[in-house]
Formats: structure tokens, sequence, C-alpha cells
């Protein structure tokens, strides 16, 4: 998968239609984009993972030619302004999971049995299904967080916003950050995925539109 599809997504979707200065540091951020899938983080530490002579316009810019082909995006933070979201950390997302299987080298039992890698994955599986209606205009996607307190994606359609927290097993009926959240904004719905929530296979065969309606 990594010759056959990764690398030629890269180079015919990438670099045979934008000019790319540093095509070797996109294909390393798109890497580290898999690898952290599910978690922010600043361009000043990707720059630091990725060791390269950069700047974060530079990784800026990379990562929305990436988000063009497909392959990964960086989801900003929802502040209820647009200025302050744009500068915004990112949140690293894969906007297909298998990218994330192909980089890993994990085979499948392996990938379960690894619960840090396999909350992200379940974590990215959602993002996924956000973004890639998000990249039709369907709604807007974000994640939100203050001090300790999160909500894995804000989705906001029109004028209603939906917060959605993500958990690959057992999870509190109460989520401190959905509450926090929603007495900071105005929230259409709260909606928790995994754990005692809505099913993960149940919110992945609905079209996003079926969460986010009235």
């Amino acid at each position: 998968m990594a010759d056959s599809l990764i690398e030629t997504s890269i180079s015919r979707d990438v670099l045979l239609l934008t000019r790319v200065d540093k095509p070797a540091l996109l294909r390393r951020l798109f890497e580290l984009a898999c690898r952290y899938s599910g978690q922010v983080l600043s361009y000043t530490k990707m720059l630091g993972q990725l060791q390269d002579a950069g700047n974060t316009t530079t990784l800026a810019h990379y990562l929305e030619l990436l988000a063009g082909a497909g392959m990964v995006c960086g989801l900003p933070k929802y502040a209820g302004d647009a200025a302050r979201s744009r500068g915004s950390s990112p949140k690293l997302q894969v906007l297909n999971t298998a990218l994330m299987g192909a980089t890993s080298g994990l085979a499948p039992d392996a990938a379960r049995a690894d619960r840090e890698f396999w909350g992200r994955l379940v974590e990215s599986a959602v993002g996924a299904h956000l973004a890639n209606a998000a990249a039709t205009g369907q709604c807007k996607v974000s994640y939100w967080r203050e001090g300790n307190l999160e909500v894995d994606f804000a989705v906001q359609a029109g004028r209603r916003l939906i917060a959605i927290e993500v958990k690959s097993g057992r999870a509190p009926r109460v989520h401190a950050g959905l509450s926090a959240f929603a007495g900071s904004f105005k929230v259409h719905r709260t909606l928790m995925v995994g754990g005692d929530g809505v099913p993960l296979e149940e919110f992945l065969q609905r079209p996003v539109e079926h969460w986010i309606g009235p």
C-alpha cells in the first residue's frame, strides 16, 4: 500500500499539481500526521519532530495540500471566532484510517492489543467520517480544548453546533468536557460515540447529516 497507493497519491495528486520546494519534508509531514492522528500538535512541535529546516507557514501549506489530496488534514480549534480558530494548533487527522494501519506496520491483532493506538484509531475513524463530510461542504469540523477539558469534535452546520466525544472503551455517563463546552457555547446536541453511547458501527454507517440534523 505504501508504494502503490500512498506514494502514487503524493507524487500524482500533490507534487505534479503544485510546486513543492521540499518534497521530502512533505512526505515526512504526512507520516507524522498518520502517526499522531487524533492528537493536537503545534507547528513548532512538528518542526522539532521532523528535524528539517522549514517554518510553520510551510508546514501549514503542506498540510493543506495533503488535505486537498484526500490524505490527511489539520482540524482547527473551535473558538466561536474564525480568526482565533485559524491561529490555533491543528488536531492531526487522517482522512482514511487505512493510512494509519499502513504507516504503523501493525497487524490487526497487534493494533487492537495496543490500547493507545486503538483508541486513536477509533477516534480517527470518527474524525475521518466527519472531515470527509466537511470536505463536501456539509459541515465544519474542529476540536475544543481549555485546560484539562476537551471535546474531540465540534461540528457546525449552519446555526447548529454538535459536540462529539469518542470512547474506545467504557466511559462515564457525564463527561466534563462536553458539559463545559455546552456551558460555553450554544450547543444543539452533545453526542457520545462508543462506550455507553452510540455504537461506533452505527455512527459510521449513517451519513453525517443524520447526526447534525434536527
